[in-house]
């Protein structure tokens, strides 16, 4: 049933919903990702190091994700932006959210299918195709990389997200461990009276205070579930 009191709902998204489209998570219980150490694919230093496998290794990244399909959740959080004001912030680099029909999404850390700039960040590019090869350079004339957040790198979105979620009447939480600093405070920035749902079958309930509802279903059944609650 439609609740009069929200108007305005943030959604804050993390791997787990795009995971049941096939993408796999940021970090494995072995602290590798698809096979490679962090330290030697997602840091400025790994860039500096050896450019050609970070390009190689976001390359194969930007195919799987051009490949994968939005699903349940996705489709299920545009249902619910016909009914209410919402909001998406995103830890996640695809472009799903997208491709299901959002239009109001905030990438925290990025988006895998643009390019930017080696000298400066501000100078981003749509990519042509699903790779981004050694030679292309921006109008600066420094060679093209992708346009993710690095690890040791500011979340240049991170201001607005906050300033978003400060005033939101509800925040639904969805597929993320809230362990990745700073968009895991977010969670800790809600006015007093904001609503909080978390959508996770292994959610930590000692990790947030307060007006916490939690629904034990993975993404692509427990957000279709919260959306017909809330459209009905």
């Amino acid at each position: 049933m439609m609740d009069t009191n929200i108007k305005h709902i943030t959604v804050f998204t993390g791997a787990g919903i795009s995971a049941e489209s096939g993408l796999k998570t940021f970090r494995g219980h072995d602290g590798l990702w698809e096979g490679n150490r962090i330290e030697d694919v997602a840091t400025p230093e790994a860039w500096q190091r050896n450019p050609e496998l970070v390009q190689r290794f976001y390359n194969e990244r930007r195919k799987s994700c051009l490949q994968a399909q939005p699903n349940a959740a996705h489709d299920a959080l545009v249902k619910l932006s016909r009914y209410y004001d919402v909001d998406i912030i995103t830890q996640n680099i695809d472009d799903l959210h997208e491709r299901a029909g959002s239009v109001k999404v905030l990438h925290l850390h990025g988006e895998i299918v643009k390019s930017q700039s080696s000298l400066d960040p501000e100078l981003v590019y749509p990519i042509e195709g699903d790779e981004i090869k050694m030679g292309d350079r921006c109008a600066l004339g420094s060679q093209l990389r992708p346009h993710v957040v690095w690890f040791g790198e500011t979340v240049p979105n991170m201001t607005r997200a906050l300033q978003i979620v400060q005033y939101t009447d509800m925040l639904i939480m969805v597929g993320t461990s809230l362990q990745v600093y700073p968009a895991a405070q977010l969670v800790f920035e809600t006015k007093r009276e904001c609503k909080i749902v978390v959508i996770d079958p292994q959610a930590n309930r000692h990790r947030i205070e307060g007006d916490v509802e939690y629904i034990d279903k993975n993404a692509t059944e427990g957000v279709p579930y919260l959306v017909n609650l809330m459209t009905k």
